[in-house]
């Protein structure tokens, strides 16, 4: 009997131990969702939890987010004539991709003067908050090998200012919360002639 008796008193402990580390859980993260994991079967607006068998749940899945276009963007220093119109700042809260990328492109003021560098390509790669700031400062991922390391920074710092003028940039709800967290690529490409500063027409959008 004595053993019958330590062998429940060890089971309620494994039970009681069990269910304050539940408690003391922290609650799991959904982000970048905005609504909490719960059951299938909830009737109100949530991320289905699930988990692998081995995992203590619940766990938010991956699901792709709903943007149907990728966050890839070229901008020409001087657009073809036939671009213009997407180079055009938006009057309005930024609420598709293509309002967010007319606001990119409108952004961008290339160096001038002996900093500038027709033919020079920058490409850099930064995140967006809900709000529309930067969540750091933007990372080089490209730039042309045969520029000296002068240009490479001035470019670099070109592209700093031109997103710094613009942030926070006016994300309404709903665009805000599907890219938050999302990386943006933005391929500069300085394409002013090198004798006169006039444009070099290219169709590349």
């Amino acid at each position: 009997m004595p053993s019958l008796r330590l062998v429940a008193f060890l089971l309620a402990l494994v039970l009681a131990t069990s269910a304050a580390a539940r408690v003391r859980r922290p609650p799991p993260d959904p982000s970048p969702f905005a609504h909490a994991p719960c059951s299938v079967l909830d009737n109100r607006p949530c991320t289905p939890s699930v988990c692998s068998p081995l995992e203590r749940g619940p766990c938010s899945p991956e699901i792709d987010y709903p943007i149907g276009q990728d966050l890839h963007l070229t901008v020409l220093s001087v657009p073809a004539d036939t671009d213009a119109a997407g180079y055009q700042r938006p009057d309005h809260d930024l609420d598709t991709i293509s309002d967010l990328f007319a606001m990119l492109r409108s952004c961008w003021a290339p160096p001038d003067g002996e900093a500038a560098r027709p033919g020079m390509e920058l490409a850099v790669r930064f995140s967006l908050r809900r709000d529309g700031s930067l969540i750091a400062p933007p990372r080089v991922t490209y730039a042309t090998p045969q520029a000296p390391k002068s240009a490479r920074d001035d470019y670099r710092q070109a592209v700093s200012r031109s997103l710094g003028h613009c942030a926070p940039l006016p994300l309404s709800k709903g665009l805000g919360g599907a890219i938050a967290g999302r990386p943006i690529m933005v391929r500069y490409v300085d394409n002013r002639s090198e004798a006169n500063g006039t444009e070099r027409k290219s169709a590349q959008p």
